[in-house]
């Protein structure tokens, strides 16, 4: 079974650090959409083993890769006319508007996300995610917590990506842009494991 902290370091590497090495390397010569498409293929190799082999959808990979839907849709749309080179952190702002919306929801996105977690790490992990949701009021806390900082961190890593790429020229913008987005993702993950730790050392006290 793996680690906690090495399973965080994976979907890192494949829901962010994968998609962003395929689009950087793919734009220059095939330009954007092909470059969207091909920051969705380990998304989808992804998926696709870990339905194959664990009998499991991830959650966090099936809500980045609507993202990258949404960002062809809009490229695709006449909606990217007008958004110029600002639609890549505008459109991906949208998963976190999501997250901070979902707080309005009896489950928000992080239970989904947690409940993909639990199910990959034991047999009838979802069941018994489920059964703690209803019974233990402090993990509906922290699973909404979760929500909020995340949401508020990709809605600002965003508008912080935004205000560079209508600030800066390239090569400039892309290289503070991409860096930003490193950081805050990372910082999150950091975030996420510390706090899980935290919970679960209280909650056997």
């Amino acid at each position: 079974m793996m680690i906690p902290s090495a399973r965080y370091a994976l979907a890192f590497v494949v829901n962010v650090a994968l998609p962003a090495l395929a689009y950087r390397i793919t734009i220059g010569r095939y330009g954007v959409v092909d470059a969207l498409i091909a920051s969705a293929a380990p998304l989808v190799v992804w998926m696709i083993i870990d339905v194959v082999r664990y009998r499991h959808f991830d959650a966090l990979s099936a809500l980045v890769l609507a993202g990258v839907a949404m960002s062809l849709m809009v490229l695709l749309s006449g909606a990217s006319r007008w958004m110029g080179e600002a639609r890549d952190p505008a459109v991906s702002g949208i998963i976190g508007v999501l997250f901070l919306l979902s707080l309005f929801l009896e489950r928000p996105l992080v239970f989904y996300l947690a409940r993909s977690t639990m199910s990959r790490e034991k047999q009838g992990g979802e069941a018994e995610f489920d059964a703690r949701w209803q019974s233990r009021p402090a993990l509906a806390r922290s699973i909404r917590l979760m929500t909020v900082v995340w949401g508020i961190g990709l809605v600002g890593e965003n508008l912080a990506r935004l205000w560079i790429t209508l600030a800066l020229t390239e090569p400039d913008a892309g290289r503070l842009s991409t860096w930003v987005r490193y950081v805050m993702y990372g910082g999150l993950t950091v975030w996420t494991i510390i706090y899980r730790r935290i919970y679960i050392k209280r909650q056997q006290q």
